[in-house]
């Protein structure tokens, strides 16, 4: 009877620590599905911000452009 006992005590500790694994195992899944769900959010975030640098420079030179305009003599027109 001794050994059945051990065995089973064997058996139900293998089985506890089975289910643990399974359970970290899930758990990992759902953190690397989450990370990549963060990794994707920070790439598009990164590009929105290129995109929204790349706008801001074209308004910066079409202010230098409107600035050089100002600053030219105006066009007499001919006499």
């Amino acid at each position: 009877m001794a050994s059945e006992s051990v065995s089973f005590r064997i058996s139900r500790h293998t089985q506890d620590l089975a289910e643990t694994i399974h359970a970290l195992s899930q758990r990992l899944v759902n953190l690397e599905q989450r990370l990549g769900v963060v990794e994707l959010q920070l790439a598009q975030a990164r590009e929105q911000d290129s995109n929204e640098l790349a706008s801001l420079d074209q308004v910066d030179r079409l202010l230098d452009d409107c600035r050089q305009i100002l600053d030219l003599p105006a066009v007499q027109p001919p006499d």
